[in-house]
């Protein structure tokens, strides 16, 4: 019986940790950008309204989920014209797409603190693989997590039909983040 006792609470244990940690953004210290260029121009942006939801430990990479809804509604590049075609149908759709969501479940250590999240992104409702880079410092219950990832936004549908012709404004976008972390 003390075996089986034993035994029990050592799978406990290993069940229990064995769970990556749960971290909470801080909205006012943390990002979500995106950069590209327009008629040779480059520009940046930023999504005020998004939501992640992070449960990662390096060392328990299984474990490790990204879930990140984002406000297309909420993109500004402070350019009010910009912004406007960006919320419009050609671009993010906005009254039909209100929002766009990453999630990663499939995570590589890439060495010297950097990692990537293998995930998906629905944006306008399409689907798509992206892979974002990341490195992760974390001091105690604070961390820091500071990714990038480019796409392509025909993909996703984004800038189509007059718009296409890379000339005019590039199928490249980055993303960049930076999310200021508390353990949960």
């Amino acid at each position: 019986m003390l075996l089986r006792s034993a035994l029990l609470s050592a799978a406990l244990m290993l069940a229990f940790g064995a769970h990556a940690a749960d971290w909470q953004a801080d909205p006012a210290a943390s990002t979500l950008g995106f950069s590209g260029t327009a008629e040779s121009e480059a520009f940046e942006g930023l999504f005020k309204t998004f939501v992640p939801a992070i449960t990662f430990d390096p060392a328990q990479l299984s474990g490790a989920r990204f879930e990140v809804e984002i406000s297309l509604g909420s993109a500004d590049t402070k350019n009010a014209d910009r912004d406007e075609t960006l919320r419009g149908e050609d671009f993010f759709s906005v009254a039909s797409f209100p929002d766009a969501r990453y999630v990663a479940t499939a995570f590589r250590d890439l060495g010297g603190g950097r990692f990537a999240a293998d995930g998906r992104l629905s944006l306008r409702g399409v689907e798509k693989p992206v892979t974002l880079e990341f490195t992760w410092s974390q001091e105690g219950e604070t961390a820091t997590l500071q990714g990038k990832a480019t796409l392509n936004r025909l993909d996703f549908g984004v800038g189509g039909g007059d718009w296409a012709d890379a000339s005019t404004i590039a199928h490249e976008v980055g993303v960049t983040t930076r999310l200021s972390l508390r353990a949960k």
